[in-house]
């Protein structure tokens, strides 16, 4: 499958795109980025020029939901991301190919792009007993994984499946599941948790990566545009939080009144992820707004918080303080995984000296 090699510029005017709607999407995707308006003007002027990037999407052990989050992005549509944006060149679920048509498609993208293209990884890696629980065409995800990432120039962890076990390695995690960053230790690696992550999430950092390089990352190789702050920084419902109202229940008075669900193990204290503002289908909602807690879904280990209605404050009258308390615990948690994304964490610090795709390759 060979990578068009025509410029952006061209793909937009043929599938006649105006230049007012292409401005309109860079003006978006900046503003959900933290952006400036000057950096909203020179991603259109960068995105214009570039030629479509090849991507490799590899499925591990998943429930598809990462693919089923990025079909309904609006921040560009699936149509625009997949034909205007990127090539497309495997992806399990969405290809036509199948069987040996699509092995080869895959290696002839390895082959052509070598050290360009994007490397997508949704699902964590089963290491235990050979990692026969997942295989792909009698491919081990491991001996996958190691084949395709050798010659990626960045790797996308697409869920938390992927960014940090998810699921498969909640305890007591008999695949021997693993994230991508166990494994890969030589690449640029960009987490972006979430089960599922949010559709504007994925099409924004694949929009960065096209333009400006690998974004800044927080300690735990998340873009910090999408998860410098917390849901419960960022949530209607703080007010209710510091005035100590708390629903008992999700049918009492205070639920009715929009009272803070922390009492009913809302997570968001402790979760860091762009849902209260971005929110979800369109921007119509997200959990809490729809009067269920937040369950910590972008966080590390979030299946064995203890359950998704146990609240943190469980034995104290100062939920404050054990929000805190479990702050100080997921920071120290993520400098303790800093060590295993260095090599993406090395390439965001330098934020006023962007890597392209094409300093990637050489790396």
């Amino acid at each position: 499958m060979s990578q068009d090699k025509q410029v952006l510029a061209g793909e937009l005017q043929r599938h006649g795109i105006s230049r007012r709607s292409f401005l309109k999407f860079c003006t978006s995707m900046a503003s959900a980025m933290a952006l400036t308006p000057a950096a909203a003007v020179e991603m259109a002027q960068k995105l214009s020029t570039i030629r479509r990037q090849s991507v490799i999407w590899l499925s591990f052990q998943e429930c598809t939901g990462c693919t089923e989050s990025l079909t309904r992005a609006h921040k560009p549509s699936l149509e625009s991301l997949i034909f205007d944006f990127v090539s497309l060149d495997y992806h399990h679920t969405l290809q036509a190919a199948s069987g040996e048509a699509a092995e080869l498609a895959r290696e002839q993208a390895m082959h052509e792009n070598g050290g360009q293209y994007i490397l997508i990884v949704d699902g964590s890696i089963p290491l235990k007993d050979g990692g026969v629980y997942s295989t792909i065409a009698g491919i081990s995800n491991l001996d996958m994984l190691k084949d395709v990432a050798k010659d990626a120039a960045a790797i996308v962890s697409v869920g938390t499946c992927a960014s940090f076990g998810g699921l498969p390695k909640a305890d007591p995690n008999p695949t021997g599941a693993v994230a991508v960053a166990d494994i890969i230790d030589d690449k640029p690696i960009i987490n972006i948790p979430g089960c599922p992550p949010m559709p504007v999430v994925m099409s924004g950092v694949l929009a960065h990566v096209l333009t400006f390089g690998i974004p800044e990352l927080d300690a735990l190789g998340r873009p910090k545009a999408f998860f410098g702050d917390s849901i419960h920084d960022r949530c209607y419902r703080r007010p209710y939080y510091d005035r100590g109202e708390f629903a008992k229940s999700f049918d009492d008075e205070g639920a009715r009144k929009g009272w803070c669900l922390y009492e009913l193990g809302c997570k968001g204290p402790i979760t860091h992820n762009a849902c209260a503002t971005i929110k979800w289908n369109n921007g119509t909602s997200f959990p809490i707004q729809s009067g269920h807690g937040c369950i910590g879904c972008s966080e590390p280990d979030f299946w064995d918080m203890g359950g998704f209605y146990k609240p943190l404050s469980t034995g104290t009258s100062n939920p404050g303080q054990w929000a805190g308390y479990a702050l100080a615990a997921g920071a120290a948690a993520g400098l303790a995984s800093a060590a295993v994304n260095k090599a993406a964490k090395a390439k965001a610090d330098k934020v006023h000296q962007p890597v392209t795709i094409e300093d990637m390759g050489k790396k």
